[in-house]
């Protein structure tokens, strides 16, 4: 049998590691319908209609939300409008769009959005072929040629259309309350504080209306940062401008892309930066900071509290509260006649230089000494600067978890302060992405895969580059009309930490047929209960390891660990293949599942913080690269194994359909090309036996499994975005000729025409099987092929794989001429197994599968109580739960097949287990 791509690797870890049912349960526990973690209503809504909640509760700030709902298959024709309504019955306004449509043309998926304010109920009704209630003060955009405008009647953003600035002006009721928005960025040629830093600004190439109300407007702009003095080209950038109905937030969705040198080209600065015009007195001039939870920092920027002179009991309630004063007049002279001599505080400064600790400081002006103000652990990430007459709220979202970073304020003691959200710190260290090791002497593929064999690295020289990486921040600048008041200021710090997100009920997505074989939460038999129980298990230990081992920081922020080292005690954070998982065998769609299935918050934003980092830092978007992902390793972009496995949409789709963001939406897109990608990169260039010709658009190396699956999966999601039949057809054809094949997907040697989608047909015998294939999506993907398309030699041949891929060495000679050798992940596999047993109803089947997600062959079945032990002491920097021989891959790969072996044969559970 022909060597598949990388069965000579063995993956030792996987042998011992073991996930285990807990096996002491509680006495005589009922069956339920929903985790214990979830409080969420599972009952679904009348039939055509779909009951809609709020992820983490009514919330108390809503400054606008949109969120995706699915449909069964033919139950909403395309056009439909749809109206939504509180369970009371009272209307509330939205703003519905398709995202994604059945093969017969009714609708699959549709994006809703409401107004600022609207809808804080604790259950809504969303009812198709109903008319939509608008907005009292709808939005609107107007385009000239110079500039767009962004009105909602109570907030208003001027665009231009070229140049340096974002945004020109935003407007309160009339009164300008920030201007000159930008981008602003430092770059140094060394990886010091030392060396001089070049400034750079942001350039504006092209600005397009979205989507133009009536419930929000969407802009889009695109450009580059270019360099003050040098004028040098960089950063490439897109950003999109959110403005709701209702409100007063202009949301801001940045995304940039790396495309520097990474051996001079360091990072000092990147941030977005407004002027804010102070028409107050100075003493009626405020400054806001969040701290942890409803902790806060405000004060004046000249304070009158404290004096060794009273101005007035009511002169000093009316300043701490950030109310006007009264006038000058009714102050106690012996203060009023000295104010000038009570210094006014202009610079401010949050900097919060690792997730576990910030620090405020102020002074007076530039040229004098900062004075330090306060300090605390995780600040929430929002300020402001302003006046009792109005001013800026501005901040970011995960702050303190994608450290360093930083708010400014400046000049705030003059008639224009500068308010400054710093993404990356100018007090940190210039980022330094720079290879973490010198190759150590691997100058060949014999020496890259003997290093492969010791620390799990597969090193290529020039492949870990971090040219082509990005990473997106959600950003928020509110204009407000007075000095926000300490109990409303927590209230908008929580709205940017936790965006109110709305959801369909976890039965009403169910019902509605998407994302392949998956079932509600079902407690009641023993064996499930436990099962269950393991899943609630494992996700409670990945939500509790992050803050624990802290997985935080600009560029790591939404990954997990791969492998674990019980003799550290801690992550293989330091040793080549086994840091960082980078979605290796999936975790990303296991946790959306396990969300799908549990409607739980905690998971929600655990997915959702992955989805935005292995969707960008793990994946090239511009260079030699582009389309392709990188494997797993101490950097997220360091493996020189660049695959579509990991840059697949089969990560991406979950949380685009649920949220209808667009930014996700622009990822999935620019992989529908990523085939071109084989063109220029081998992807198992280091274990050919023999040399094969170079690849051409006719004939190019794409497997079956990974790498078919992967862009099947962006070309399914275009199709169904887009109805785009040329898509469609690509996507046909792969299925038709991999059906083709004398053994379907086990047949080896094929090659991949690019503008067809058809595989060449190859000689009878010849076998290939790998035990990656199916742990990137595969079995998912097939799942939904089949019930989407009638091609019937594709259902055989995945059958065929499903039947095989865990049957004896005997039963796979019989069927193909030839074993398939030492494979391995067993018990991942069984979910294929269920998954033939159930479309050909073969209660052997069943057994078999059952047999095999319980047969730990691989090391990690289902065996004795799995528990966390708490190490402290001096084996350990801090107090952490520990559970010996934990693997991410592992992890993932049991908890998928756990949800596919419940979905498919669940009502063949073996009573004894």
């Amino acid at each position: 049998m022909p060597l598949s791509r990388r069965s000579f690797v063995k993956h030792g870890t996987l042998a011992a590691v073991a996930f285990p049912l807990a096996a002491t349960l509680r006495a005589g526990q009922a069956a339920q319908t929903t985790s214990p973690a979830s409080s969420v209503n599972t009952t679904p809504a009348k039939p055509g209609r779909a009951l809609l909640h709020w992820l983490e509760g009514v919330p108390a700030e809503q400054p606008g939300a949109t969120l995706g709902v699915p449909w069964p298959r033919g139950s909403v024709p395309a056009g439909s409008a749809f109206a939504l309504r509180t369970a009371a019955g009272d209307d509330v306004a939205v703003q519905s769009w398709p995202l994604a449509k059945w093969p017969d043309g009714s609708l699959k998926w549709t994006a809703h959005a409401v107004m600022a304010g609207a809808a804080q109920v604790n259950e809504l009704v969303l009812a198709p072929g109903l008319p939509a209630a608008t907005p009292p003060n709808a939005v609107s955009v107007r385009e000239t040629p110079e500039k767009i405008e962004i009105d909602n009647g109570i907030v208003c953003v001027v665009v231009p259309r070229n140049g340096p600035h974002l945004v020109e002006s935003i407007r309160r009721d009339g009164h300008e309350i920030a201007r000159a928005g930008r981008l602003v960025s430092l770059r140094k040629e060394q990886p010091d504080n030392v060396s001089p830093a070049e400034a750079f600004r942001g350039d504006t190439l092209a600005v397009t209306v979205e989507q133009s109300g009536p419930v929000r407007a969407v802009v889009r702009i695109d450009g580059r940062q270019v360099g003050t003095a040098s004028g040098r080209h960089w950063l490439p950038f897109t950003i999109r401008l959110y403005l709701y109905a209702g409100g007063d937030a202009l949301r801001i969705m940045h995304s940039f892309v790396y495309d520097g040198d990474e051996t001079r080209d360091f990072i000092a600065g990147l941030g977005v930066r407004f002027d804010v015009p102070m028409k107050d007195a100075p003493h009626d001039r405020h400054v806001r900071f969040s701290g942890e939870g409803s902790g806060l920092f405000s004060e004046a920027v000249r304070g009158i509290t404290g004096l060794r002179r009273d101005p007035g009991q009511a002169v000093r309630k009316a300043q701490i509260a950030g109310l006007p004063t009264p006038p000058l007049s009714a102050w106690e002279k012996s203060v009023s006649e000295r104010l000038a001599l009570v210094p006014a505080w202009g610079d401010y400064t949050l900097s919060q230089l690792s997730a576990d600790g910030f620090e405020i400081r102020k002074r007076t002006q530039a040229g004098h000494a900062w004075i330090r103000s306060g300090a605390g652990r995780r600040a929430s990430g929002l300020a402001y600067v302003g006046g009792v007459s109005g001013g800026l709220v501005f901040g970011v979202r995960d702050f303190w978890e994608k450290y360093p970073g930083q708010l400014d304020i400046r000049s705030a003691h003059t008639e224009l302060a500068e308010a400054t959200v710093w993404l990356w710190s100018p007090e940190a260290p210039p980022m330094d992405l720079r290879f973490y090791h010198d190759g150590m002497g691997m100058d060949n593929h014999a020496e890259e895969i003997e290093g492969l064999n010791i620390t799990y690295e597969d090193y290529e020289k020039d492949f870990g580059t971090p040219r082509g990486i990005a990473r997106s921040h959600e950003l928020v600048f509110r204009a407000v009309s007075a000095t926000p008041s300490n109990e409303a200021f927590p209230r908008f710090a929580e709205a940017l930490r936790r965006p109110p997100q709305l959801a369909a009920a976890p039965a009403h997505c169910q019902a509605a047929g998407v994302f392949g074989a998956w079932s509600l939460p079902d407690r009641s038999h023993p064996a499930k209960a436990r099962i269950e129980d393991q899943q609630d298990f494992l996700l409670q230990t990945y939500l509790g390891q992050i803050d624990q081992r802290s997985w935080y920081g600009f560029w790591d922020f939404g990954d997990v660990m791969h492998s674990y080292d019980s003799d550290r005690h801690c992550w293989r954070y330091d040793v080549g293949g086994f840091a960082w998982a980078n979605s290796e065998l999936s975790p990303d769609l296991w946790l959306w599942l396990s969300y799908l299935r549990s409607g739980r918050a905690d998971i929600f934003r655990l997915a959702e913080a992955m989805t935005r980092h292995t969707g960008e830092v793990d994946v090239y978007h511009l260079g030699r690269f582009k389309g392709l992902g990188s494997r797993h390793n101490v950097q997220h972009w360091g493996c020189s194994a660049k695959q579509l496995r990991i840059s697949t949409v089969a990560y991406r789709r979950f949380y685009y359909y649920l949220t209808a963001d667009e930014r996700v939406g622009d990822l999935m897109r620019d992989l529908v090309g990523a085939d071109e990608a084989f063109l220029t990169l081998d992807p198992i260039r280091k274990i050919r036996t023999e040399p094969i010709p170079p690849p051409t658009r006719s004939a190019a190396s794409v497997g079956f499994g990974t790498d078919w699956g992967s862009l099947a999966y962006a070309w399914l999601t275009e199709w169904e975005r887009t109805g785009n039949t040329a898509i469609r057809d690509k996507l046909v054809a792969g299925m038709r000729t991999i059906g083709a094949q004398p053994h379907g997907f086990l047949s080896a040697g094929a090659t991949f025409n690019l503008d067809t989608g058809e595989f060449s047909l190859v000689p009878d015998g010849e076998i290939g099987v790998s035990h990656l294939s199916a742990v990137f999506g595969l079995p998912e993907l097939c799942i939904e092929l089949n019930e989407l398309v009638d091609v019937p030699a594709f259902r055989a041949a995945w059958l065929q794989y499903c039947i095989l891929y865990n049957a004896t060495a005997a039963e796979q000679r019989a069927a193909v001429g030839s074993d398939f050798g030492k494979l391995n992940l067993w018990e991942a596999h069984a979910r294929l197994t269920a998954y033939a047993a159930s479309q050909k109803t073969d209660p052997a089947l069943a057994a078999r599968a059952w047999n095999e997600f319980y047969g730990g062959k691989a090391g990690y079945g289902v065996k004795s109580e799995l528990k966390s032990a708490r190490i402290s002491g001096p084996a350990v920097l801090n107090p952490v739960d520990e559970n010996f021989g934990l693997s991410t891959n592992a992890t993932a790969q049991w908890g998928l097949s756990a949800i596919a072996m419940l979905a498919l044969v669940g009502d063949r559970i073996p009573s004894a287990r």
